[in-house]
């Protein structure tokens, strides 16, 4: 079972397909793959944009108030 994707690892992977299917080199089969491919991992990143939204809208809504946000280590 392969590991979920991390958002930057679906963008990075979004990216080198964009810039593949720009050249227009690949055959019309392979090229509907990676459209597909692509429209997929814009998916997972806009769904993974979503939930880190929400993640901050709820912290400031249990805050009441912004604040800088600090990871402690």
């Amino acid at each position: 079972m392969e590991k979920e994707k991390t958002f930057e690892e679906a963008l990075e992977e979004l990216e080198t397909i964009v810039k593949e299917l720009e050249m227009g080199n690949a055959p019309l089969d392979e090229a509907i793959k990676k459209y597909t491919l692509a429209m997929n991992l814009a998916k997972v990143c806009n769904e993974k944009l979503e939930n880190a939204t929400k993640s901050v809208n709820k912290i400031l809504e249990e805050n009441g108030k912004l604040e800088d946000f600090n990871i402690e280590e």
